[in-house]
């Protein structure tokens, strides 16, 4: 039987990253990511699969974005029983992101399962409980990066530093086939070079086909240091005004990069010192796995470490945990810097800070991440005059500012730069990307000799 991909999720969109690779030996999952979207799609996504959990022989986890490891916990209760393959930071990151996902889904059905008592209709169980999900990563077995592993007979593993957020992977596949060796790497999500904290991005040689993110497939970032020189900017202005700047940030390794950038800018003196409130548990938490893995972060940060200087401490840096200490902030009006979850301003405390803040034109909003379509993200991007929160209408008065340099995730030229130092390739397939921005990429690949290909949900493709 030949060696076969079946794109199970993440295909022409970029939720729920899940592929699987079979032979006639053996079944590898490639991340099990979470289906993120309307309730009712989402847990039907989620429950549906188009193959058996059980006839799966290893799960290897690229990195611990909910997108990519968000759906194990309800594989798990389905029937997978083999091991899960990662770094050691990305099985305890894992950790923190799925037990903080399990208590959403219970907090989510509590509240529809309350609607649903006084309509008389069933009541509905959590896709997954804080408890199932804080068991499903004792299946992990880390393993390092460059090291070959043996995955089932004839399969090995390599992992490479992906470069995108902290243990994230590059997976490389070696796989015997009949006389054929095939060498399949998994790029899902790619990193950039340069990125605050992190190594740059390894590329693997000698791979046939290449599975590879297509997120900014028809974009350009602007460059790193850019970024910083507009944080500057934004920051002094906003102090001028005695304002307050408010920064809705994703809790993993956004918040640790922008804590990052802010030290080097007071190092330097270029901005005012201010108090920093990091006002999220599941930061706070993920800071903590940061700290005790610091062989995977870049020699810089390492260095700075050594020497006192960590990104991650300073005396006008805090955690906040306790809830009271996050409203206290509403009454203080010093110019001071705000950075809570969630990423794209539909829940958590970025929700209270934005309603007690954006009426305010002394204040600014600071977006450094995606913000997805009918988000209140998108729609402060956008700069929609009045936005609700909790169902209450308010102006949005505060400056906005955007800062897209930030991202993680490799752009148009990376990614085809990436693609090519991968030769030979007989095939690349663009997946975890919006449809127009695969299909962007895809011309792109074309234009230069690749054979690109953009599969669609459950496509099975023979590797030939």
């Amino acid at each position: 039987m030949a060696v076969r991909i079946k794109f199970l999720g993440g295909v022409r969109n970029v939720t729920g990253s899940s592929h699987l690779v079979m032979t006639d030996k053996a079944q590898i999952l490639l991340d099990c990511g979470l289906f993120q979207g309307h309730r009712d799609a989402a847990y039907q996504a989620n429950t549906t699969f188009s193959y058996n959990p059980r006839k799966v022989n290893a799960l290897v986890l690229s990195h611990a974005h909910i997108d990519h490891c968000g759906n194990i916990p309800s594989v798990i209760k389905r029937g997978l029983r083999c091991k899960i393959y990662t770094t050691l930071a990305t099985k305890d990151l894992a950790v923190v992101m799925l037990k903080d996902s399990g208590k959403i889904q219970e907090e989510d059905i509590r509240y529809v399962n309350k609607i649903n008592r006084r309509l008389g209709l069933p009541k509905r169980a959590p896709l997954y409980t804080e408890k199932e999900a804080s068991s499903s990563m004792k299946r992990a077995r880390p393993i390092s990066y460059g090291k070959k592993f043996p995955l089932e007979k004839g399969i090995f593993v390599t992992l490479y530093d992906a470069g995108h957020i902290l243990g994230s992977s590059i997976i490389v596949l070696d796989i015997k086939d009949n006389s054929r060796n095939i060498r399949l790497a998994y790029a899902v999500d790619l990193g950039r070079k340069g990125l605050p904290l992190l190594n740059d991005p390894v590329i693997p040689k000698d791979v046939d086909y290449l599975i590879i993110e297509s997120t900014y497939g028809a974009r350009l970032h602007a460059p790193i240091a850019e970024a910083k020189g507009k944080l500057r900017d934004t920051i002094n202005r906003t102090v001028e005004r005695k304002g307050k700047i408010i920064i809705p940030a994703f809790a993993l390794e956004r918040t640790q990069e922008a804590l990052s950038i802010l030290k080097e800018l007071f190092g330097e003196k270029a901005i005012p010192t201010i108090p920093i409130y990091v006002d999220s548990p599941l930061a706070t938490d993920i800071t903590d796995v940061f700290k005790q893995h610091l062989s995977f972060l870049d020699e810089e940060t390492r260095r700075a470490i050594r020497e006192g200087n960590s990104p991650f401490e300073s005396l006008h840096l805090r955690y906040i945990r306790n809830k009271e200490e996050s409203k206290r902030l509403n009454d203080d009006r010093r110019p001071m810097i705000i950075i809570a979850g969630s990423g794209m301003c539909e829940s958590g405390r970025i929700s209270h800070h934005l309603k007690n803040n954006i009426e305010d034109s002394r204040n600014t909003v600071l977006v450094i991440g995606y913000m997805a379509e009918n988000t209140l993200g998108k729609k402060i991007v956008d700069k929609i005059r009045v936005v609700r929160i909790f169902g209450v209408e308010y102006e949005l008065n505060a400056e906005v500012v955007i800062i897209n340099s930030f991202s993680g995730h490799a752009d148009k030229e990376e990614l085809l730069e990436f693609s090519l130092s991968c030769a030979p390739l007989k095939r690349v397939f663009l997946v975890h990307g919006e449809e127009s921005q695969a299909l962007s990429l895809k011309e792109t690949l074309l234009a230069k000799g690749l054979d690109a290909y953009v599969p669609v949900k459950d496509e099975e493709v023979i590797l030939e």
